[in-house]
């Protein structure tokens, strides 16, 4: 049976410092697993000297030819000193959702993830408001569990978030309009597999209503800013951001509810990007290899 098996499909992800012969050597290495290379990225950052790569391949994995290309991959990444992380993409990544009041973020993702747009498994779902008052949303039968914050309990319900986290498995949190802000140790320990939606372009307006600043400030664009979550507030590096015209016409009802679906479909971009290994960090940057 095993010459009638079907390739799997894998991704290889691979940053470092740039120096001729990195692109020969990974080509040279999936050529002798016998893997066909369906897509190639590559990034040159002039700036830092480092050099960025995506390479999407289909592979028999009968036998040990994985553990094969496995090691040797290994042994290109020590001898050209790169991070790298190899993903078969039939394997769907573990994601925990958080959510607040403004629910139609979570709602979405969701949706997108039932229809098959998001290749994810949702372990659980966080919110610091009850199960009620999230009712008209469809959660199937993920896990829901309601943590919510006070000024005296944060550390405690972090440190339960975090053993969630942990007891699920789960590789990626998203922050789907979640308003509690993350202590600098727990950003630290979801560094580079936490996203968050901010409702504005960044760097815009601080502090609460912004829409409402934006209003009073006359603003002609608005927009919504997906990053990674960082110890600086809002800080972290941007994977994706979108905007959209407004004009005098518009009150700050409207601008609210253009800013829903622009941190909508933001969010779901960023995480589509994540999950299919298209995000690569850059120090306080991203290369996003889009698609």
């Amino acid at each position: 049976m095993t010459h009638h098996q079907v390739p799997a499909s894998f991704t290889v992800t691979l940053s470092c410092p740039n120096r001729p012969g990195i692109v020969a050597a990974i080509a040279t290495t999936l050529y002798e697993a016998d893997g066909n290379i369906t897509e190639a990225q590559q990034f040159d950052d002039v700036e830092t000297g480092l050099f960025f790569m995506r390479v999407v391949f289909s592979i028999r994995t009968d036998g040990e030819r994985l553990d094969w290309l496995r090691a040797r991959l290994g042994a290109v990444a020590e001898r050209f000193h790169m991070n790298w992380t190899l993903h078969d993409r039939a394997v769907r990544r573990r994601v925990l959702l958080m959510v607040s009041k403004f629910d139609h973020c979570l709602a979405d993702l969701l949706y997108r993830w039932r229809i098959g747009e998001l290749p994810m498994t949702p372990t659980a779902i966080v919110a610091n408001h009850p199960r009620a008052a999230y009712g008209h949303i469809d959660m199937a039968d993920i896990p829901f569990h309601h943590l919510p914050v006070t000024r005296d309990n944060k550390a405690e319900q972090e440190e339960r978030l975090w053993t969630l986290v942990r007891q699920t498995n789960s590789e990626l949190v998203v922050l789907a309009r979640y308003m509690q802000v993350l202590s600098d140790s727990l950003t630290a320990r979801l560094s580079g597999r936490c996203i968050n939606i901010h409702h504005s372009f960044l760097p815009g307006f601080k502090g609460a209503r912004p829409y409402h600043q934006a209003h009073a400030r006359g603003v002609k664009l608005i927009g919504a800013t997906a990053h990674y979550v960082t110890a600086d507030l809002d800080e972290g590096p941007i994977i994706e951001q979108d905007v959209e015209r407004v004009s005098h016409f518009d009150t700050p009802a409207d601008l609210v509810r253009k800013g829903r679906d622009i941190e909508r479909r933001v969010l779901a971009r960023a995480v589509r990007y994540h999950l299919d290994d298209r995000v690569i960090l850059n120090g306080n940057k991203t290369v996003v290899f889009g698609d």
